[in-house]
Formats: structure tokens, C-alpha cells, sequence
């Protein structure tokens, strides 16, 4: 199940952000053009609220770059 997910897209170009539990917490995955560039592993939901507050400030600056939500 997801806790969090979030697609933008720029041109030809996709950011995919997702946080999906597991059986042992919680891992975080970014993607870049379907790329993984980033992935960790949560065993405690502060550590995830706070990766969530930096995914959301790395989506609001995508947006003012011309960055925009895929439904």
C-alpha cells in the first residue's frame, strides 16, 4: 500500500516519487525517466514524515521550474 506517491512531468521527462509499506516498514523510491536514482529503507514512520516534508519541497520546486502533476 502506498503512504505516499507522486508523479510530475516535464517534457518528455518524469520524476516519480513513492513511499510504499513493507513487511518490515516502509521504502522509499525516486525515479527519474522510469530510472531508480534513490531508494531507502524506514523502520520508523518520524523518519518517514520527514522524507515526505523533503519530497514535497523538491515537488514545489519542480512546479516553479515548469514541472507539473501527472493525474
Amino acid at each position: 500500500m502506498y503512504a505516499f506517491t507522486k508523479t510530475l512531468q516535464h517534457f518528455d521527462h518524469t520524476m516519480h516519487y513513492s513511499i510504499v509499506t513493507t513487511d518490515e516498514g516502509w521504502e522509499l523510491r525516486e525515479e527519474r525517466d522510469s530510472r531508480l536514482v534513490r531508494q531507502a529503507h524506514f523502520q520508523d514512520w518520524h523518519r518517514v514524515e520527514r522524507a515526505t516534508r523533503v519530497i514535497t519541497i523538491q515537488v514545489d520546486d519542480l512546479r516553479t521550474k515548469g514541472w507539473a502533476d501527472v493525474a
